[in-house]
């Protein structure tokens, strides 16, 4: 049954350059995004540098990081962009020391960067599995450990944005290295919370929807190629725009989020909570990739 076309669905947004909090939320804060040069990663530190952040883009790829720089130094904010692999603990310190030099220690973390390509489980080598796991929840780790190890130090609170995905919750068919690599960051989000409460660090993750960018994985963009109108695929009646992230992370490590710890939100209009009356035809996986039947 095709969506009614004369409901309104949830308002759009305010524009991109908007924010709830006032000017200046966050002058004289260091702000570090890993993954922060394209795509979601990029809107949120844009979002951080509007409101006075300087900011210090982290990405494995040379034109990311040029793309991530040139922007935020567009707004007319300070940024750094670090060449950093998450996965080694060395390059992991690299990256907070030269922030550190640059505009002092970072206040706030956003562990952005992930990887992520679709494979059935049957499918998927060992290799696969490493790297996806390896980025997404090993690397959110040894970043939020040297963040949380340098302000535990120091004796000075701090503020950690994680990024999730909600099939941590209700599994990811095609993604088992995602979903659970993702499971683990919500899990990994709770206990760093609580450990790291009494210190002064905040703990948070952030859930993001469809919200379509330059630089989304090849099955997300297939996905928007074979749907005329996504925007009927959603509850909220369209997708998200990438601004709306942004805007849910300055707030979360903003002195309006304090007392907000260990949570996770998600900002995807509902989505993950839709159910339909009468189940669907399950389609198996490697039909739906068009893959024929496994060999082995």
């Amino acid at each position: 049954m095709a969506a009614t076309p004369d409901l309104p669905g949830i308002p759009s947004p305010p524009p991109p350059g908007e924010s709830a909090l006032r000017a200046g939320t966050f002058d004289g804060t260091c702000v570090v995004v890993t993954g922060g040069g394209t795509g979601l990663g990029k809107a949120i530190a844009l979002e951080f540098a509007r409101l006075g952040a300087d900011v210090v883009v982290a990405s494995r790829k040379e034109e990311h990081l040029d793309a991530g720089r040139r922007a935020i130094e567009e707004l007319g904010a300070r940024a750094l962009a670090v060449a950093c692999d998450i996965r080694e603990a060395d390059s992991v310190a690299a990256l907070f020391d030269q922030a550190s030099e640059a505009f002092g220690m970072p206040g706030v973390l956003v562990n952005n960067a992930a990887a992520n390509f679709p494979v059935p489980a049957e499918d998927m080598s060992p290799n696969a599995w490493r790297t996806v796991v390896d980025i997404t929840l090993t690397g959110t780790f040894l970043c939020a450990r040297e963040f949380g190890r340098r302000h535990l130090a120091a004796g000075t609170p701090g503020s950690i944005v994680n990024v999730g995905a909600s099939y941590a919750w209700t599994g990811g068919p095609g993604f088992a290295h995602s979903a659970a690599a993702k499971a683990g960051v919500v899990n990994l989000t709770q206990t760093l919370a609580v450990e790291w409460g009494p210190y002064g660090i905040q703990v948070n993750c952030l859930v993001p929807g469809l919200m379509p960018h330059e630089d989304m994985t090849g099955d997300i963009r297939s996905n928007l190629d074979r749907t005329h109108d996504k925007d009927a695929c959603q509850p909220a009646l369209r997708v998200g725009e990438r601004q709306e992230l942004g805007w849910a992370a300055t707030f979360l490590a903003s002195p309006y989020g304090r007392f907000i710890s260990g949570h996770t939100l998600v900002v995807d209009g509902a989505n993950w909570h839709r159910r339909s009356l009468t189940n669907p035809t399950v389609v198996p996986v490697r039909e739906q990739m068009g893959l024929g039947p496994f060999e082995g």
